[in-house]
């Protein structure tokens, strides 16, 4: 049977608050209950405290020896290239190698306004990033596309470049630079359906398809908030129609979520990364780990 490995999201500064945790106790925790990854999102203009991704992940690395350390996702062309660069580096060097860079180019228009980036240049200048920072990161001085050059005083290993989203262009992304495809809040159908696009597309390229990860919605347990509760904020988070989205948030038993997760594994998926909700998070990552453990 092939491997899945399930990662989670590290919690929020106001769950942080609420469960009186903090990161490095958190990653800790994921670590030692069995999981496989701890990871992070990277916004900037949304409204609500959130941490800086690579100083978040920067202090899980060093609260733990074993996870992966993602980013779910990094938006390298919010920032100049060669400190997107220095910050990746720096994040693979702290981590002993174990990071895995989860990339997108999304955010609202107001991300990009706030770093004065036009909103219609995020596609083309993710390309850009995705194609230069290995050379970047191997310590090579490399031309950069305002005519400059840029040359690391760290040189690391590339990590793996998972592209974020399950649009079109992220799977041509993804089949061109990436070394896997990270969509969130899809069907088991919609994984199998993109998976035969990116081998396509990948093959086209000459290269090996990449691996799949997925980004889901769990609360497992007794008391925790319900299928329909966990859609409807999918729903209007992301503006899509409640019954398109109502099968895919991961609750009720450890053996319930296995039985789902196993299904995108049928349909390609070899990863998962999970965002939990639920009145302890803590909790909810015990009850993750027990999925995890059912699906060996």
């Amino acid at each position: 049977m092939d491997l899945f490995t399930i990662g989670v999201i590290l919690p929020g500064i106001p769950v942080q608050r609420r469960d009186g945790l903090d990161l490095p106790a958190a990653a800790r925790h994921a670590e030692q209950a069995g999981l496989d990854g701890v990871w992070h999102g990277d916004h900037l203009a949304v409204g609500a405290p959130t941490l800086d991704a690579p100083v978040a992940l920067a202090t899980a690395a060093a609260a733990t020896g074993r996870v992966t350390i993602g980013t779910s996702v990094l938006v390298p062309a919010l920032r100049p290239l060669a400190w997107a660069a220095k910050q990746i580096a720096t994040l693979q060097h702290v981590s002993g190698g174990r990071l895995v860079l989860g990339v997108g180019s999304g955010g609202g228009p107001a991300q990009w306004a706030a770093v004065g980036v036009p909103y219609a240049e995020r596609g083309p200048r993710t390309d850009t990033a995705l194609t230069l920072l290995p050379s970047l990161l191997s310590g090579e001085r490399t031309p950069l596309p305002d005519g400059s050059a840029a040359e690391l005083s760290l040189s690391v290993p590339m990590p793996p470049v998972w592209v974020g989203n399950a649009s079109p262009a992220a799977l041509r992304r993804a089949a061109r630079l990436g070394d896997g495809w990270f969509p969130s809040l899809i069907s088991p159908r919609a994984v199998a359906d993109g998976r035969a696009r990116l081998n396509d597309l990948a093959a086209g390229h000459g290269r090996p398809a990449p691996v799949i990860a997925i980004g889901c919605s769990a609360a497992l347990g007794a008391g925790a908030p319900s299928r329909a509760e966990l859609a409807a904020g999918i729903a209007s988070a992301y503006d899509r129609p409640v019954a398109d989205v109502m099968d895919i948030p991961l609750t009720g038993t450890p053996e319930q979520a296995a039985e789902r997760l196993a299904a995108y594994r049928e349909a390609g998926a070899s990863h998962a990364v999970v965002g939990v909700s639920g009145d302890d998070w803590r909790t909810q990552v015990d009850l993750l780990a027990q999925a995890r453990a059912l699906l060996l």
